[in-house]
């Protein structure tokens, strides 16, 4: 699972070869929120904004009423608020500089942030929508997660006794191929994250780290 991200700072988007977004966003982004995306349009990478939380077609305003935020791979294309944007190969990158996951410790929460060792930004496998709302176009998005329950670095997060959810980390070079696939072909894709790329801190002590 994952409900709360630090996205890729515009200075940043050089560095996956990009121009920074025109639009602005928060550097906390939580479910609701609108954060940058990334699309490919005609075989070129392109900025868009969109909600964190998908707002399917059937949607008639913009509420959050289910937590839409994350879709698991295994259920996504049976999931009625996921499977139109799953059959339709709506797929997007969300650029970060790190997620944020809960570790317990004595049985209390503590927040975690997750980026990598490096200190470059990283892109995360979402599938995206746009839903006509008061006649409005409002695109949003949800994160695809995959079972974590044996991977050695993410397992450490969550509640000791829940199944263990990750992320999906798209390599940089396989960004393009990732945004071109048909569902058939996404499940290629379900990579664990590669966890002596990664490390992580205290969310509290991250502002040290930036």
């Amino acid at each position: 699972m994952c409900a709360n991200f630090k996205p890729i700072k515009k200075n940043h988007a050089d560095q996956l070869n990009l121009f920074e977004p025109t639009f602005e966003y928060k550097m906390d982004i939580f479910p609701s929120d609108d954060c940058p995306l990334i699309l490919l349009n005609q075989n070129e990478l392109k900025w868009r904004k969109a909600k964190f939380g998908m707002l399917p077609p059937y949607a008639k305003e913009i509420a959050f009423k289910y937590a839409t935020y994350n879709a698991r791979t295994e259920t996504v294309q049976q999931k009625r608020s996921f499977k139109h944007a799953w059959l339709n190969n709506q797929f997007a990158l969300i650029p970060v500089e790190a997620i944020y996951e809960p570790k317990y410790i004595n049985g209390k929460a503590h927040w975690y942030g997750i980026f990598r060792q490096d200190g470059q930004p990283f892109t995360l496998a979402a599938i995206y929508e746009e839903t006509l709302i008061d006649e409005q176009k409002v695109r949003s998005m949800s994160l695809l997660t995959i079972n974590a329950d044996h991977h050695p670095f993410m397992k450490q997060f969550h509640k000791p006794n829940d199944e263990k959810r990750s992320i999906i980390v798209i390599p940089d070079d396989l960004r393009n191929d990732w945004l071109k696939c048909s569902h058939t072909e996404a499940k290629d894709f379900f990579l664990d994250m590669p966890s002596n790329e990664f490390t992580s801190m205290p969310k509290a002590e991250m502002k040290n780290y930036d």
